[in-house]
């Protein structure tokens, strides 16, 4: 999971990637820390899913940007559009179904 520092970054990659997963986190949330090792197991499955993390500290505006009000939050992109998002707490099983259904709709 590539890490992002800026807005500009993140755009560039939803603009530049198909199948974008992009996971908005804080230092001090020990929700989030717990859910990153899952998700990243999850995208081990789906090679074809762009990972990118984001820290809302460092980039404070991302939650005006993505209108985020709690982390942590997932938010999956085709071609740059918003499909569907996961906040606070995210059932994996949820997370990877949907995640299979996207991707094998993308492959037809």
């Amino acid at each position: 999971m590539e890490v992002m520092h800026s807005l500009e970054a993140i755009h560039a990659v939803l603009k530049s990637e198909k199948l974008v997963l992009l996971y908005i986190s804080r230092p001090d949330c020990s929700v989030c820390h717990a859910l990153l090792p899952q998700v990243k197991g999850v995208l081990e499955k789906f090679k074809s899913v762009i990972s990118i993390h984001a820290d809302a500290e460092e980039i404070p505006e991302i939650a005006g940007e993505f209108s985020i009000f709690t982390v942590p939050v997932i938010i999956v992109f085709v071609d740059g559009k918003e499909m569907f998002r996961k906040a606070r707490f995210v059932p994996i099983d949820e997370l990877h179904s949907q995640i299979s259904r996207l991707t094998k709709m993308l492959d037809n």
